[in-house]
This record gives C-alpha cells, sequence and structure tokens, in this order.
C-alpha cells in the first residue's frame, strides 16, 4: 500500500541524499511498515500511512522555516527531517477495542493501535542507532535526531543536562525539535483517525 507522502518522501531522500549506503538504507526501509505505519497511538498522524506523513511534514517545516543555505546542508535537513522517527517502524501493532456508538447506543468494534517495541533502545538513541547500520551521520545530524523530543524526551525528563549542551552546541537540533513540534500539534492537527473515533 503507497501513499502520495511516501512518493514524496522517497523523492526527496533520493534527490537530497547521495551518501555512501543511502540506496540500501532505503531499500531495508521499504521492507519495514515504515511507509504503512501510525505516527502515533492516538495523537498526531494515528492513520495509515501517519508516519511518512508526519516525517515529510517535519522536513517541509525545516526546509520552509529555518534553512539557510548559508550554513546549513539541504542533505542533513533531508536525513533529520525524514528520519528522525525512523525508530517508530515496526513498532506499532494495529487490534480492535469496543466503543460505544452514541448515536445508536451499540457497541461497535472499532482499530487502535498500540505498542509493541521489540527492540526497547530508547527513542531518539534508536533512530540514530537504525540509520547508523546503513550511512555514516555527522555529528550534528546524529545529536539532533538523537535529540529531537526535547524535555519529552525520557532522559530530559529524568533530569539530563546533556539536551541544554546539544541544543546549545548544534543549531540543527534546535530546529530540528522546533519543526517537530510544529508539525505534531499545528500542522497535523486532526490527523487522528482513533481520536475521531470517540
Amino acid at each position: 500500500m503507497g501513499s502520495s507522502y511516501q512518493e514524496e518522501f522517497e523523492e526527496i531522500f533520493r534527490s537530497k541524499v547521495t551518501r555512501e549506503g543511502s540506496a540500501a538504507f532505503l531499500e531495508w526501509l521499504s521492507k519495514t511498515d515504515f511507509f504503512t505505519a501510525p505516527a502515533s497511538t492516538k495523537f498526531h498522524c494515528a492513520c495509515p500511512c501517519g508516519l511518512v506523513q508526519h516525517s515529510v511534514s517535519v522536513y517541509r517545516t525545516m526546509m520552509e522555516r529555518y534553512f539557510d543555505p548559508e550554513t546549513d546542508s539541504e542533505e542533513s535537513f533531508a536525513i533529520c527531517g525524514l528520519l528522525h522517527d525512523v525508530c517508530k517502524a515496526q513498532f506499532y501493532k494495529e487490534g480492535t477495542r469496543n466503543v460505544k456508538n452514541e448515536q445508536t447506543g451499540a457497541w461497535e468494534k472499532k482499530p487502535y493501535y498500540m505498542i509493541e517495541d521489540s527492540f526497547p533502545y530508547g527513542h531518539g538513541e534508536k533512530s540514530v542507532f537504525l540509520i547508523e547500520r546503513f550511512l555514516r551521520l555527522k555529528t550534528s545530524e546524529a545529536i539532533a535526531i538523537r535529540w529531537h523530543m526535547g524535555g519529552f524526551d525520557d532522559a530530559a525528563r529524568g533530569g539530563s543536562f546533556a539536551i541544554s549542551q546539544a541544543y546549545d552546541r548544534y543549531p540543527l537540533a534546535v530546529k530540528l525539535h522546533l519543526a517537530d513540534l510544529e508539525s505534531t500539534y499545528l500542522r497535523e492537527k486532526g490527523t487522528s483517525v482513533v481520536r475521531a473515533q470517540r
């Protein structure tokens, strides 16, 4: 099951990411559920193909709002925007649950998503690990992907100061985090089929 988001993702990736291993990475990605999976269990893009929709959205937001041709690399923006959530491939499982129809009073089976993490390695850390199996990341890219969750990251919530050092030293990390926030909470509002069922 393809989507226009998958086509756009592949077009951007092939045209912007040229480093060694990029073709092998894209081939591996196509063998996962990355292009059909949701981006969350019930929040933004909790729908079929939501993960690739979110990834393209973050890339677009980064390019529109934060790209500086004097200092930024189009390849780095493509890698960070498109691949920051690759950790969510093979991460969600679809199930059903009974939901009461408010109009009829009848119980109906509705799909929902649950987490089934077969490789519990963290969030940003896992994305970096998976990407690095195929292509070498620049330090700024690895830092940006590692810390893209900002204050929602488990290490940050646990009191780690590494995130503020990362944001202080690597503007790319700040730009990815801000683009991810804007995409998730503003641009992708209303994209959850699970929330629409309530």
